[in-house]
């Protein structure tokens, strides 16, 4: 996000503690953060509940019409059966005048249909919208791309990285979660009403196999078939040139129809989508998938920065970059900490945005979203400022330093290469009078079960996410995390006149 929006962001907040929490979240995309997605459990958990009303009700009327089919298919077992009894007579002619009619029409199959619907209509507002699908489809895309996932493996809930011949098992999930045939249909769907046909043949091809498997069987949650999957992967592969055979048939029907015999040029092979702000995609991706395999690991220590504060209790330090000057501090925050600190910023969660001009946008490249902090919130963060004060030995207290900043990753979440400080002296951040922003300290606030890392672009590296992790960083990063909850604090130039160290390099 650029500093206009993060420094628009803050002021929109600096009243935290005003307002509707509750309609703070309300508004925002399901998908953007798996708080948010953790929410929406409890409207599924109610739509059971109807289900189940449901389903009991209709046991009941489908016993009493077997109970119905059962009486009238044992008047039907000996045909030679004469009708000329009055009473076998009059029940035959009741039967098909009235009771055939009236099980046909039986007001307890609507009533029912009916309390489903009502049930559902209840909570169809606090349900995802279909922008949400979309947006959960492509965050599965991009941890595809990301981590070099196996679609089929993905199919069956196994992340696999593939590359060429081998397969390295990323992630065992402690319960396998298979998707079906339906499921995949609509990732490759949403690719393909992208234009994106790099990713929409995979996933449609896959979506043709498990309904195959299963043709025939028809599922009263699906909203595709056979007959779809086959019809978009036709039209995916029709885009494809890397598909021989259809090119081949494309220039035989050419040939036919023009008269000078001319044939069209060969387009170029189908690529994965693109666009110019992800011109270092090929690093950053390459950081993230060797998660921190290139941190050189220069020295540890235990810190007290000549602070008294620190003396009883010095913080464990990690240098693993000079220049941009990078430390990880171990243990920094308690568990009781971190699940304070998520706690207080959940309510205030919304869509974390970037700043075009005077506006602020939600985009693809920063699925997230944020909350902001003040230290009067509570007595816990004003400790945690403290604490932060001493490491750095800067001055942290506004304007000098802006509020805590929490963040939580959704499906996929990630945030683009992008710069913590202003690249232009007509940022807002000046206005601000308090200079470009000269220090970033975040807090790892959750673990994660497989992947996840701050890409540092510049420095070629990557750090994992582990659990109360901050560093310290003026450097172009990324961040692909999944399930990961993180605080930062942005600490300005102006106020720190004699308290940072003096340099002579021009890159400091």
């Amino acid at each position: 996000m650029g500093p206009g929006a993060r420094l628009a962001a803050l002021l929109a907040l600096l009243a935290l503690g005003a307002g509707d929490p509750a309609a703070a979240t309300g508004r925002e995309d399901t998908f953007s953060a798996l708080t948010s997605v953790a929410r929406a459990l409890a409207p599924e958990r109610r739509l059971l509940g109807t289900l189940r009303h449901y389903l009991r009700g209709e046991e009941a009327r489908l016993r009493d019409l077997t109970r119905f089919y059962d009486k009238v298919l044992s008047l039907h077992k000996d045909l030679t059966i004469p009708v000329v009894n009055p009473l076998l007579a009059f029940t035959l002619i009741k039967r098909l005048q009235s009771d055939w009619r009236n099980v046909v029409h039986s007001l307890e199959a609507t009533e029912n249909i009916r309390a489903l619907k009502d049930g559902y209509e209840k909570v169809e507002q606090d349900l995802p919208a279909f922008e949400d699908l979309e947006g959960a489809a492509r965050a599965l895309m991009r941890l595809q791309d990301v981590y070099m996932l196996n679609v089929k493996g993905l199919a069956r809930g196994v992340f696999q990285s593939v590359t060429g011949s081998s397969i390295t098992d990323l992630y065992s999930p402690r319960q396998l979660f298979s998707l079906t045939a339906d499921d995949c249909f609509q990732v490759g769907k949403v690719a393909y009403d992208m234009g994106d046909y790099y990713h929409a043949i995979p996933w449609l091809e896959e979506a043709v196999g498990l309904f195959r498997r299963s043709y025939g069987e028809w599922k009263t949650e699906d909203e595709a078939s056979l007959e779809d999957a086959l019809d978009y992967l036709a039209f995916a592969c029709f885009q494809s040139p890397d598909n021989k055979r259809m090119a081949r048939n494309v220039l035989k029907y050419e040939r036919l129809l023009a008269e000078n015999g001319h044939q069209t040029a060969a387009e170029p092979a189908i690529q994965r989508p693109n666009v110019p702000h992800l011109q270092t995609r090929d690093t950053y991706e390459g950081l993230c998938q060797t998660l921190g395999s290139q941190i050189p690991g220069l020295y540890c220590s235990y810190e007290t920065n000549s602070s008294p504060y620190l003396l009883l209790q010095p913080a464990r330090k990690e240098v693993i970059h000079l220049r941009p000057l990078v430390a990880l501090y171990h243990d920094f925050v308690s568990d009781e900490e971190s699940q304070k600190i998520r706690a207080l910023a959940e309510p205030w969660l919304q869509r974390s945005v970037v700043a075009s001009g005077e506006k602020q946008l939600q985009v693809e490249y920063r699925i997230s979203k944020s909350a902001w902090l003040k230290d009067t919130v509570d007595p816990m963060l004003v400790t945690l400022d403290h604490r932060i004060a001493a490491l750095t030995g800067l001055d942290i207290q506004p304007p000098y330093a802006e509020y805590l900043q929490v963040v939580n990753y959704g499906i996929g979440g990630h945030y683009e290469p992008h710069f913590d400080h202003a690249t232009s002296p007509s940022s807002p951040l000046y206005r601000m009078k308090s200079g470009n922003r000269v220090a970033t300290f975040m807090i790892y606030l959750s673990s994660v079960e497989a992947g996840g890392a701050t890409a540092f672009i510049y420095g070629n590296f990557s750090v994992p996410v582990v659990k109360a992790r901050p560093g310290e960083e003026q450097d172009r990063r990324r961040k692909t995390l999944t399930r990961v909850w993180v605080a930062n604090k942005w600490i300005h130039e102006y106020g720190q006149e004699f308290r940072r160290p003096c340099s002579t390099n021009p890159e400091d």
